[in-house]
């Protein structure tokens, strides 16, 4: 067979194109149990994960509904678990409304898909996840990408728009960065011109505000009619799944049209059964998301006095910048001779020149961690030149 005959030709190419940029990704199954590295690297921010109140909150439902749902949700993928989640997490983040969807990502593209179309402006930040991304892409709507943080641009995109109808959509906090969206400030522009604010509160719930009620909530937009919100449960409620909340005419609309929620099979039981104890968990120990912003805060003070670029956390992502793909690839990899864990981001992840390591900060985290992982910070600042005692 020629190269030319040969339909994976090109993609062993490009394969070995990435590995020698530093942009190949690996799975790494982690073994179950105690021990192993110090996690810097999932989204677990409460360290809820293991917590045995959600093992037997998913137990409980898989030993009344069963392993799956079953169906959509429409069909017989709604329990009475499913419908008591939709309402605790509108209650939790103040909304009047809630709906529960598989997962996060389905989350953001149903409800950005269902809200907009043609005829409708979408002014996406243009750090927005890659959920958000590609829910523009799909939703047939003209779509104006506004710099990161800019709400000046934000209201001059909606003051010349033609179109009759508007979405402003951002995250709350961004996935890399870890900074917080202005959300005051684009929700005043977008009720001046008429057009819908849709937050995702991913990397917010649980981390943000009084008890971990999310952005919205600490800036005063709980319950506002036009504010949407959506979220996952897999972050900081250690689950799996994502909900979309807002007023009662946009869960109707998603629960209509949105193709997302319609043809997908409902969350799982046990999944839906582990995010309740979640909820539980955090209204019985409100301190829960202030040790997580606390550990935050920590280790971005122990990147910048290390020597290495980072930023002060509204929640708890911290990225540690390095440059390059490789220069990333072998911090990460000084991490792990030191026994953590930690998230390595490259292009198309992060813009070019702009890999870093992103690390995720968790409640539970002690002195003993914090010390490994300065040991470790150490070594990754000599080895790039940085270190500010070289």
């Amino acid at each position: 067979m020629t190269a030319a005959a040969d339909p994976l030709a090109r993609l062993r190419d490009a394969t070995a194109r990435r590995a020698e940029a530093g942009l190949r990704r690996t799975l790494r199954p982690r073994p179950a149990g105690p021990g192993g590295p110090i996690d810097l690297a999932s989204n677990d921010y409460l360290g809820l994960a293991g917590d045995p109140r959600l093992t037997a909150g998913a137990v409980a439902a898989v030993r009344e509904w069963g392993t799956g749902a079953g169906g959509s949700r429409l069909v017989t993928g709604t329990t009475e678990l499913h419908a008591e989640l939709d309402r605790r997490l509108a209650a939790f983040a103040g909304a009047p409304a809630g709906l529960v969807f598989s997962s996060g990502f389905l989350a953001n593209l149903g409800a950005v898909t269902a809200l907009a179309g043609p005829g409708t402006l979408v002014v996406s930040d243009q750090t927005n996840h890659a959920s958000i991304v590609d829910a523009c892409r799909l939703s047939r709507a003209r779509v104006v990408i506004a710099p990161h943080r800019d709400v000046a641009a934000v209201e001059q995109a909606l003051a010349e728009r033609e179109e009759e109808h508007a979405l402003v959509v951002t995250d709350a906090v961004f996935s890399v960065d870890g900074d917080l969206a202005p959300l005051a400030a684009l929700h005043r522009t977008a009720r001046a011109h008429g057009a819908l604010l849709v937050i995702d509160e991913a990397h917010a719930l649980g981390v943000v505000g009084d008890r971990g009620r999310g952005a919205a909530h600490a800036a005063g937009l709980a319950g506002e009619p036009d504010v949407v919100l959506t979220l996952t449960l897999s972050k900081s409620l250690a689950s799996q799944g994502g909900a979309v909340l807002g007023a009662p005419e946009v869960i109707e609309t998603l629960v209509d049209t949105s193709r997302a929620f319609i043809f997908d099979t409902g969350l799982t039981p046990p999944a839906a059964g582990a995010a309740l104890a979640a909820l539980d968990v955090l209204e019985a120990d409100p301190g829960l998301p202030g040790r997580a912003r606390d550990r935050a805060r920590r280790l971005s003070n122990l990147a910048a006095g290390s020597g290495l670029e980072t930023t002060d956390p509204a929640a708890a992502v911290v990225p540690v910048y390095l440059g390059e793909p490789l220069a990333a690839l072998r911090a990460a990899e000084i991490c792990a001779e030191h026994g953590v864990r930690v998230g390595c981001f490259r292009p198309p992840s992060v813009p070019k020149g702009r890999a870093c390591l992103r690390l995720t900060a968790r409640a539970t985290l002690d002195e003993s961690d914090l010390t490994t992982f300065h040991e470790a910070l150490a070594e990754v600042a000599r080895s790039t030149g940085r270190s500010l005692h070289a």
